[in-house]
């Protein structure tokens, strides 16, 4: 693939809102696009990895196309293709969901689209990547700038002022800004602090009406107890925050709120406590940060700031999206035109954004191993949660200890918790490490505040721990559970599996080039299908490709999906890959297992540490690593969140899908000849 075809990335680092020396820019949510335009068509839209979108977007091709006739010369753009609501604003993401599978060229029912350019690459034969992006800029608005379409627009751009572009952000809801340095060269498929994005948090004033009992081993409160007032003068209770507080603040805060405490209750719907709560006269305000208002008009992710003494308690209402926009509009510098352009976003749902700093969890776990003793680690929301015995060495070879599985898990958190959410685990624990016993567990009693089970089996009433917050996440490692083995289906719907896998097993002496030439047969079978694969290693010899399943799929249709897939591959590459159970049958082949698509069945979610000898990570793969060749002794617990970090959460393509259209399989099979496939017999 030409180079120029590979956006220029951006790195998730702290930006000043006024700085001479950077631009500003909305943030989209929606599909990057390089796009390739000639004065003769056709056009051509290239995705982020190299996938052209062109028959997804024929609107948009079309659009350009008549556009094109104008030039006198080629041009490459990079931009965004976003989602439209009924009054031409950018919309969320989940609104492009239909064109997904689209291959045809026709134009599907749903969001109109728009393709918005932030940059020029090329003109003619001119390589503009290696000119200061004000150049750029300035050429991207004489060729791009009076298109005549709805349908091409050009981003907004605050320039050294980022203020009212963020009051903008907060009050139209975008994810947030984009900001760059003026003179920044345009650095293909590079990922820098020259680009910056600054994700929206939001901060207000809340009346404190409370503090609960702290837990185990925390001195004086576990969690202030917060609340705004309402148009009728009600004390509303919107959440709880145990988090932000050093032991000096924990001391001063009590000391003042004693003298403050009633019998009863200030709010007018009287919380819900995990532990005691005890109430105060509302007369003490706290400034408080947070990522978002819930459904329920609850308070994700509170962090405490400070006490304010400006703010009268009965002055603390929400500050809502309405209140914002209303009180922004008179500040705002960007123009309605511009607005529109600059694009907004639906939140999406919950991910690595949405998951607590834990850095302070990886120090307190390095002062305990360091002090070669146990503890009481403090977790963001208030909980606690006893570890014991990090100094035990779970990795011979490299002498990696427990403690650093669970720093691992600390550090992976906001990319593995949204793989694991909802979903039944099954634990394979390895209480001496990975040279010694380990077992299977399926079910646990006595367990600590704040894990999360349920009872999924009609057959076993026991509950099972069910994935998806962080005390569940380091309560399983700390049982010496190394993996990470999620259900295919959620509790809320046990029977229904949200995708199949393939598991690619090599025989002994077959290389992982070998792992990989299959993955590719798979993904050309796929694209027959019109459906996609999401590919990682499996963090010891293998490789593992999910494949998003429609809502409502029943385990045995996924398992014949891949029975069906599998089986054509290896009777197509038939010295290469084969379905034979039997080891001996096998050979030197890589063995595509499908028999894991069969409910309580589990492998290795994405970023799982695994029991192998060089303590691998299960990691998520484009489809352009693929092909590029890796090699899985690559990402291990030690190397795996900085290439996390580095590369995004390209898991969450599988929960993004509708999934394969399954109609499609029964042609498919007629297409393969007689309409019967053959079993692998070599």
């Amino acid at each position: 693939m030409d180079p120029i075809l590979q956006p220029m990335l951006a790195s998730l680092a702290d930006a000043p809102l006024e700085d001479p020396h950077l631009v500003y820019e909305p943030k989209y949510d929606g599909i990057r696009a390089i796009a390739e335009i000639s004065p003769t068509p056709p056009v051509h839209l290239w995705s982020r990895l190299g996938n052209e979108k062109t028959r997804q977007f024929p609107e948009i091709a079309r659009a350009l196309d008549k556009w094109a006739r104008k030039l006198k010369a080629p041009v490459v753009l990079d931009g965004e293709i976003v989602a439209l609501d009924g009054n031409g604003e950018p919309i969320g993401f989940q609104n492009l969901q239909g064109r997904i599978h689209l291959s045809d060229g026709s134009v599907p029912t749903g969001a109109p689209v728009a393709f918005i350019a932030f940059d020029i690459l090329r003109e003619g034969r001119t390589d503009l990547r290696d000119r200061p992006w004000t150049e750029r800029r300035a050429a991207l608005e004489r060729v791009f700038g009076k298109t005549g379409s709805p349908l091409l627009r050009m981003s907004a751009v605050a320039r050294g002022d980022g203020r009212a572009l963020h009051t903008e952000a907060l009050a139209r809801g975008w994810e947030g800004l984009i900001a760059k340095q003026a003179d920044s060269l345009y650095k293909s498929g590079k990922r820098t602090p020259d680009w910056r994005k600054l994700k929206i948090v939001h901060e207000q004033e809340f009346v404190i009406g409370g503090w609960t009992e702290p837990r185990h081993t925390r001195s004086y409160f576990g969690a202030l107890l917060l609340g705004v007032y309402d148009d009728a003068g009600r004390l509303i209770y919107v959440g709880h925050t145990g988090t932000g507080f050093n032991e000096k603040e924990l001391a001063r805060l009590m000391k003042l709120l004693k003298p403050l405490e009633i019998p009863a209750c200030p709010f007018a719907n009287r919380p819900k406590t995990n532990e005691r709560a005890h109430w105060v006269r509302p007369e003490l305000v706290a400034q408080i940060k947070f990522t978002e208002w819930t459904a329920d008009s609850r308070l994700r992710h509170p962090v405490y700031l400070g006490l304010r003494d400006d703010k009268r308690p009965e002055d603390v209402r929400r500050e809502d999206v309405e209140r914002i926009r209303r009180d922004a509009a008179p500040r705002a510098r960007v123009s309605a035109s511009n607005a529109r352009r600059a694009g907004s976003s639906t939140r999406r749902s919950p991910s690595a954004a949405s998951v607590p700093n834990t850095s302070d969890i990886v120090e307190q776990l390095r002062a305990l191993e360091d002090a070669r003793r146990d503890g009481v680690l403090a977790l963001p929301d208030g909980g606690r949660l006893n570890v014991t015995n990090l100094n035990k060495v779970f990795w011979p070879k490299q002498k990696l200890t427990k403690g650093d599985l669970m720093r691992y898990y600390a550090r992976i958190a906001p990319f593995i918790l949204p793989a694991v959410a909802d979903r039944p685990l099954v634990m394979k624990r390895y209480p001496n490490g990975i040279s010694g016993k380990w077992f299977y567990q399926h079910r646990v009693s006595d367990l600590p505040p704040g894990v999360t089970t349920d009872v999924v089996s009609v057959v076993e009433k026991r509950a099972q721990i069910i994935g998806g917050n962080l005390t569940t996440l380091l309560y399983t490692a700390q049982l010496a559970a190394i993996s990470q083995d999620p259900w295919f289906s959620r509790v809320q719907h046990p029977q229904y599996a949200d995708y199949a896998a393939f598991d690619l097993d090599p025989s002994e002496g077959v290389t992982f080039d070998r792992v990989l030439d299959v993955a590719r047969w798979i993904r050309d079978e796929l694209d027959v299908l019109g459906a996609i694969g999401v590919p990682k290693t499996s963090g010891a010899s293998g490789l593992h490709v999910y494949i998003p399943m429609p809502p409502r799929t029943p385990y045995d249709a996924g398992l014949l999906f891949c029975q069906i897939v599998a089986t054509v591959v290896a009777q197509k590459h038939a010295k290469i890959a084969t379905i034979e159970r039997s080891v001996k049958a096998r050979g030197k082949r890589v063995y595509i297992d499908f028999l894991q698509n069969i409910l309580g069945k589990t492998l290795a979610t994405a970023y799982s540490a695994r029991a192998s000898d060089y303590a691998g990570v299960s990691m998520p793969l484009t489809w352009a690593d693929v092909d590029a060749g890796v090699d899985p002794h690559d990402f291990t617990i030690q190397s795996a969140p900085a290439r996390a970090e580095k590369a995004g959460d390209l898991w969450s393509a599988l929960r993004s899908s509708k999934g394969v259209n399954l109609e499609r399989v029964s042609r498919y099979v007629d297409g393969v000849g007689s309409g019967r496939l053959k079993a692998d017999k070599s």
